[in-house]
């Protein structure tokens, strides 16, 4: 579904992406794991069209997305949900669902906003509410559910887990996993490597922009140097 070949980013002077390749298969959940300045939100960002790679390819469904514009990308089902969430704070929770499918114009809207809150009931109750009122893990709920109302075929996931309580990282995660488990394939960055790994069919460990090790899930959970470097053991 997705290839990422030889991909070199750049901001201004700084190599940011050096090289990295990796694929994503339909159905999957893939993880990239590293630690902060790896280069995990920049490869996000290069596939969705925000910044522009200087050399490398990107293939979506056998089609390069080199020049395609952002928003064209979305409309060929790739959307990405954002580190920080993003969230349209003045509009209320129904607005920002319905920004997230502002490119369709299909008769299934409803039927996805009706998803949106079988995924999220939290959302349901906070319908009418302005969502820069609503607590962070609403915002990561209304953040995903935005983006799956683009009606994407792959979901761009950059650290869904980030400042939330524990018992919330739990509950988006087991969302996460059902949502693919329902046909969406994955590309999941997260710092919470063990939740990452307990859902993910494959990973890939990025260093400064580059991969160092790939595997399945499994692979990864028992390869010592993972386990030293991300799960704390």
């Amino acid at each position: 579904m997705l290839d990422v070949h030889d991909l070199h980013v750049y901001y201004g002077e700084i190599h940011a992406l050096k090289g990295i390749s990796f694929r994503v298969t339909e159905g999957e959940i893939v993880t990239l794991l590293g630690n902060n300045g790896a280069g995990k939100s920049t490869t996000l960002k290069t596939i969705s069209g925000l910044l522009t790679p200087r050399r490398g390819g990107i293939v979506f469904d056998g089609r390069p997305l080199a020049g395609v514009p952002a928003h064209e990308i979305v409309a060929r089902g790739i959307a990405h949900v954002p580190e920080g969430r993003r969230i349209f704070n003045r509009l209320t929770v129904r607005e920002n669902l319905t920004m997230g499918a502002y490119l369709r114009t299909d008769a299934d809207v409803a039927a996805y906003l009706d998803r949106a809150f079988e995924l999220f009931p939290r959302l349901k109750e906070r319908v009418t509410q302005v969502a820069g009122t609503l607590s962070g893990g609403e915002q990561q709920m209304l953040a995903i559910a935005r983006a799956l109302m683009a009606r994407p075929r792959l979901l761009l996931l950059d650290e869904p887990s980030m400042g939330l309580a524990p018992v919330l990282v739990e509950q988006i995660f087991a969302t996460i996993d059902s949502i693919n488990r329902q046909g969406t394939t994955m590309l999941l960055v997260e710092q919470n490597a063990a939740m990452a790994l307990s859902i993910a069919h494959r990973g890939y460990v990025l260093e400064t922009g580059a991969v160092v090790l790939s595997g399945t899930a499994g692979q990864l959970a028992e390869n010592a140097e993972v386990r030293r470097a991300y799960l704390g053991e």
